[in-house]
């Protein structure tokens, strides 16, 4: 009797073919029974996983469910998703990744921002305080009172005695000029005592004693610190040489460095509140003095000067302080500061939309005040937008080629609101044309009110709110919609343009 052997190897294969063999005829009877493969019950088609990633590293790609690099748990990804993302504009996100990661959203809101900006300064002495002590005529110091730069003297201290012979021959001649009697003559020479540079202090004691009073105690006429004394025993003075110089103490100057990408909205006569670090828990309230006209180059700052009261001298020259300039709450658009994605080249927010999906968006941020941010433009009233874990999808998103929706494009118009009485709008534009009555200007969108950037024609309440200001100049202005049409209320020329 014949035999064969089958390989071990084709074992397999053999019951491979046979498998396929006895599904082949199962098919056929089941046709030649009138059977049909549809009359079986459907089933949904399942999702086709294309991989599996970490939402926190989505470039790293797996080919099956597990733990990622950095040990979380992988999730898939589904090639329908890859292709409602070609339909529609953004990513998806499965709900249960945000979920385990605690993602929040947020409404972008109207609300008040406090026009509020921090920055440091030092102590400084007030330069308009500076009194200077001169001879008044040629002579000898006799004596000196011990005093040295830097001692802090009351008003009316002396300095030093000074000889001046000039004196004594003209005073003897005022008293021989006395006993005459003539009025005329007495008050000539009177007069003579005085062009002399004598004060008439020294006149009175002369008239009284009868005597002549060549030595003069040389005094301050206020108090305050010596900065410079150039008075010593023994020296020869000449009429108008400096003496000492003697700096006021009843105010001091802070002298802050703003940034000048927000030092705009600063103004002369602006209420601050300084906290110096040498009292700590107190505050001392000031007033804007002057903004410097110069900007440091180094450190791209305005210096502000703010005159302090200086009760008691606490305050010294030198000392560190932190200022805080306050100012009225005016109406914004907000979002959390910490929803903002700062590439360095823009400014991004992460928008939330239906169905789990997410796009950015460019904005264009203003203020900032705590833990708000004001929108100048790019997003619209109740637009919502992710407050955390919004990096980790702005990853995704570039990993994914979604581009960002850019300002004023594609943009849900917020619905119109009547305007509060009194309610003050502001923006950014460039001064086209100015008059006497009213100023053009190319202004950004003003996103609280609907409008656009455009190109427009404003009253002017009174022709100083334009002082200063010429055709090209960048400015932000505030603006209000009278019955009469729209009308600038204030306007500043923005630094650093």
């Amino acid at each position: 009797m014949s035999h064969f052997t089958i390989p071990r190897g084709g074992l397999f294969g053999a019951a491979a073919l046979l498998a396929v063999a006895a599904g082949g005829v199962g098919f056929t009877i089941s046709e030649w029974r009138g059977g049909s493969p549809d009359a079986t019950a459907a089933k949904p088609p399942a999702r086709k996983i294309l991989y599996w990633y970490d939402p926190m590293i989505p470039a790293e790609h797996h080919d099956g469910p597990g733990l990622s690099s950095m040990g979380m748990q992988t999730i898939p990804r589904y090639a329908d998703e890859v292709g409602a993302s070609a339909a529609q504009p953004g990513i998806s996100i499965d709900p249960s990744a945000s979920q385990a990661l605690g993602m929040r959203t947020v409404a972008v809101r109207r609300g008040e921002l406090a026009s509020s900006l921090t920055a440091t300064g030092t102590i400084d002495f007030n330069q308009r305080d500076v009194a200077i002590v001169q001879a008044r005529a040629g002579g000898f110091v006799s004596r000196v009172y011990g005093r040295a730069p830097g001692d802090v003297i009351g008003a009316g201290a002396p300095l030093a005695d000074v000889l001046v012979p000039e004196w004594g021959g003209a005073q003897t001649e005022f008293l021989a000029v006395r006993r005459t009697g003539n009025a005329a003559l007495i008050q000539a020479a009177r007069q003579r005592l005085m062009l002399l540079g004598m004060p008439s202090g020294t006149i009175a004691s002369v008239e009284q004693t009868g005597r002549p009073h060549n030595v003069i105690t040389i005094s301050t006429p206020t108090g305050g610190v010596i900065k410079t004394l150039n008075v010593r025993g023994g020296m020869t003075l000449m009429a108008g040489q400096t003496l000492a110089e003697v700096n006021g103490l009843g105010t001091v100057w802070l002298n802050a460095a703003v940034p000048e990408a927000v030092a705009g909205p600063l103004k002369p006569g602006q209420a601050v509140r300084a906290a110096l670090a040498a009292f700590p828990g107190e505050t001392i309230s000031g007033r804007v003095s002057a903004i410097l006209p110069e900007t440091q180059a180094d450190s791209r700052t305005l210096t502000v000067r703010i005159e302090l009261p200086n009760r008691g001298g606490r305050l010294r020259p030198g000392m560190f302080a932190t200022v805080s300039f306050g100012g009225s709450a005016q109406p914004a658009l907000l979002v959390p500061s910490e929803a903002l994605i700062r590439t360095g080249k823009r400014t991004l927010v992460m928008l939330a939309l239906d169905k789990g999906r997410y796009r950015p968006a460019e904005v264009q941020t203003g203020r900032e005040a705590g833990d708000d941010t004001e929108i100048l433009a790019g997003l619209s009233e109740g637009e919502k937008i992710v407050a955390l874990v919004e990096f980790l999808i702005d990853s995704e998103a570039s990993l994914s080629g979604v581009e960002a929706r850019p300002i004023g494009a594609d943009m849900p118009k917020s619905p119109a609101k009547p305007m509060p009485t009194g309610a003050v709008y502001e923006t950014v534009g460039t001064i086209e044309k100015i008059t006497a009555q009213s100023v053009t200007l190319s202004h950004q969108a003003v996103p609280a009110i609907g409008w656009p950037a455009m190109t427009m024609t404003f009253q002017l309440t009174d022709p100083k709110v334009a002082r200063g200001l010429k055709t090209g100049d960048r400015v932000r202005f505030g603006f209000d919609q009278p019955p009469s049409g729209p009308t600038v209320r204030r306007m500043a020329k923005v630094m650093g343009q």
